[in-house]
């Protein structure tokens, strides 16, 4: 029988393969933030940590995790594996890291899954798509998220709307 996750615990686990990711995947938490929504955020590698990484995909289900944020550069086989072992959505992101292939090695490693293990994939560098996309999977079923993604979009919305006033106003420079 599975704990009853606590009311206000994570519903978004964050993970990356280093530190040195955590520029990138900082996205993820910004707009996790803004929305409301509980997640925790640390470091698993796939290659130099295996049983942690098994550890946490195997208990996140357990935790009260409803989705998972994986985010990995070159080799780029953490949100994969993590899929293999969970079946909770996971949600691949690509990090142009230094050892990277101009980060296309890191795509195609997340993109290219095999049948049966599914693993959505946003842009390189897309932490905070991921973040959205996380947001919108759990908002299909909480109205208290999908309520606060309508209002982000409307602050996206009016943030154009005031681009092209001042545009129009001759407000901002075109050079």
């Amino acid at each position: 029988m599975n704990p009853t996750p606590e009311k206000n615990g994570p519903q978004i686990g964050i993970i990356m393969g280093s530190q040195s990711d955590l520029k990138v995947m900082d996205g993820a938490p910004d707009i996790l933030e803004q929305l409301g929504i509980p997640f925790e955020i640390t470091i698993v590698s796939a290659h130099r940590t295996p049983h942690r990484m098994i550890e946490y995909a195997e208990n996140a289900r357990k935790k009260g995790l409803k989705v998972i944020i994986a985010g990995a550069g070159g080799a780029a086989h953490l949100p994969g594996m993590v899929a293999a072992l969970t079946t909770l959505p996971v949600i691949g992101v690509p990090v142009k890291s230094s050892n990277s292939i101009d980060g296309w090695d890191s795509i195609l490693s997340i993109l290219q899954m095999p049948t049966g293990v599914p693993v959505a994939t946003v842009a390189l560098n897309g932490a905070a798509n991921a973040g959205l996309l996380a947001a919108q999977i759990l908002g299909t079923s909480n109205a208290v998220i999908a309520d606060a993604l309508e209002k982000y979009r409307t602050t996206q919305r009016e943030k154009v709307m005031r681009s092209v006033e001042q545009l129009h106003r001759g407000d901002i420079d075109v050079d």
